[in-house]
């Protein structure tokens, strides 16, 4: 294990990836900067652009924008109390209040160094434990892969999202996007409608960069924003500092990596529930936990130390599994396919320099936070939410068109990830999640060739689907999965039944 990690580290510090890596960081930066534009977006945008770049180059700047913008989010979180992304919504609870108090400069290099330490907390687990599972993952024959994708589409449909039956058809939408084209089998085309293009199956880069790209520059578009932050309102104040005791805050970053890193591994559940529960039990465990909401550094340390603990940690399971633990996950997930690698164990056998050369890029990127993400950079970067978002619409636009274009000199591209905008666009209006349709397209496949292969292997008997150990268990977690939402259902039932008696209850002493 630890000799290609070593070797892999000097592949990874070669001056092209190093310069990949840090573009990353910069650019997730800017993009976690300005609401509306995520890191899943950003990354949505690069996809097409890296292509042509050697894997570990692509996937260096990927893990850069991947932590970037996780920390990116923080900047109006704490300056405007806007998120930029999702994950930094806990941090609006503090931050933002301690911006008042005229501690922003404070509050912004407590999440810069939460962030940078999460990451790389984050990478660390990610190296130390994705090899053994993948070595775990030899005893795993068609039956239990196709179970396991099953596990991962039960598990990104029902727990992404509010409203569980809406994931389950997203995702059985992103199945029927995978049946088209030849049948891997048979050799019989499906679902193509004599289109030649459509003969080798959708491409998955054009699918991403459609419903995941598109749909933001529409809304920006829609909402015709002519104007951005004014100066006055990034104005930093002269921070008055205060002390923050070394021991409580090593105790909340490890208190929050911890819970980051758990929720990370867990498919469907992401970095913003992650942000959520480590909130709660550092405050939790605090000695004052009234302070929380009002200005507490540890507020803002927790938050983003879980936010980026995440990002990491949601690749184990996509790199040894093909099952990612995030929606953001599931995009990485569709760029290590697009650049020819197959998640799984046979990943650390063929390519260990690429699978651990992006570990160490993870956990480089997270470093350079603290460098890029100091206090003259995050003034610069702030100056981003000046510009208005109906100038950025084109510019996304135009990005979107030409790379879709680039994938393989075809207009025919083009219109389909116009096509697939649209699709996202709608989606994103009735409230579909979109992570369960692209994990249907990717997993789709893998599912239906190992059940038949399944099939053959028992000749035709579906037992034995069913009859193995591994399989069984996780089937069990399959099903556990899908009850979650009625255990859910039930225990609100529950509680509102017990509020309602409790409004009932005459006072004491009364009829």
């Amino acid at each position: 294990m630890f000799e290609p990690l070593i070797h892999s580290f000097w592949v990874t510090i070669q001056p092209d990836v190093m310069l990949a890596i840090t573009g990353g960081v910069i650019l997730g930066i800017l993009f976690g900067a300005m609401p509306g534009l995520t890191a899943t977006m950003a990354i949505a945008l690069l996809i097409p652009l890296t292509f042509g770049m050697q894997p570990l180059v692509a996937l260096g700047m990927l893990a850069g924008v991947h932590n970037g913008a996780s920390y990116g989010g923080a900047i109006p979180a704490v300056l405007l109390r806007i998120p930029g992304t999702p994950g930094a919504i806990c941090t609006t609870f503090d931050g933002y209040p301690m911006s008042k108090q005229g501690l922003a400069r404070t509050a912004l290099w407590i999440a810069v160094v939460s962030s940078a330490v999460g990451g790389m907390v984050s990478a660390i687990s990610l190296m130390l434990l994705s090899p053994p599972l993948a070595r775990v993952t030899l005893a795993f024959g068609p039956p239990e892969i196709f179970w396991v994708n099953v596990f991962g589409l039960a598990s990104i449909a029902v727990l992404l999202g509010d409203d569980p039956v809406k994931g389950l058809l997203a995702s059985l939408f992103g199945l029927l996007l995978g049946c088209v084209g030849i049948d891997m089998v048979t050799g019989h085309e499906r679902f193509t409608f004599d289109i030649l293009y459509l003969v080798s199956g959708l491409p998955l880069l054009i699918v991403l960069v459609g419903l995941y790209a598109m749909p933001p520059a529409w809304e920006m578009a829609e909402e015709a924003n002519l104007t951005g932050v004014t100066q006055k309102d990034l104005e930093f104040k002269d921070s008055r500092g205060i002390d923050l005791p070394l021991g409580e805050l090593l105790a909340t970053w490890a208190r929050s990596c911890v819970i980051g890193i758990i929720i990370g591994i867990l498919p469907g559940v992401g970095g913003t529930a992650g942000g959520f529960i480590a909130y709660n039990e550092v405050r939790r465990a605090s000695r004052d936990p009234d302070s929380f909401g009002k200005g507490n550094p540890m507020g803002v340390a927790c938050a983003e130390s879980a936010n980026n603990a995440d990002n990491a940690a949601a690749m184990i399971p996509a790199l040894t599994l093909g099952v990612p633990g995030s929606g953001l996950a599931a995009l990485m997930l569709g760029a290590l396919l697009i650049h020819g690698l197959q998640p799984g164990p046979q990943l650390f056998r063929e390519a260990p320099d690429i699978v651990f050369g992006y570990m160490w890029a993870m956990f480089i990127s997270s470093g350079l936070l603290i460098v890029f993400g100091g206090m003259m950079a995050t003034r610069l970067f702030a100056q981003i939410l000046r510009l208005p978002q109906v100038l950025l619409m084109p510019l996304i636009i135009a990005i979107t068109v030409i790379g879709a274009y680039t994938f393989q000199n075809s207009f025919f591209d083009v219109y389909m990830m116009l096509l697939f905008g649209f699709v996202g666009f709608l989606m994103e209006r009735l409230k579909f999640p979109i992570a369960p349709t692209i994990l249907g397209l990717v997993l789709g496949d893998k599912a239906e060739f190992n059940m038949r292969t399944s099939l053959l292997m028992g000749q035709g008997d579906p037992a034995i689907l069913f009859t193995r150990p591994i399989s069984q268990a996780v089937i069990v977690l399959v099903v556990l999965v899908l009850l979650y939402p009625v255990w859910r259902w039930w225990q609100e039932k529950r509680r509102g039944r017990a509020g309602e008696d409790f409004r009932h209850e005459p006072p004491l002493g009364g009829e």
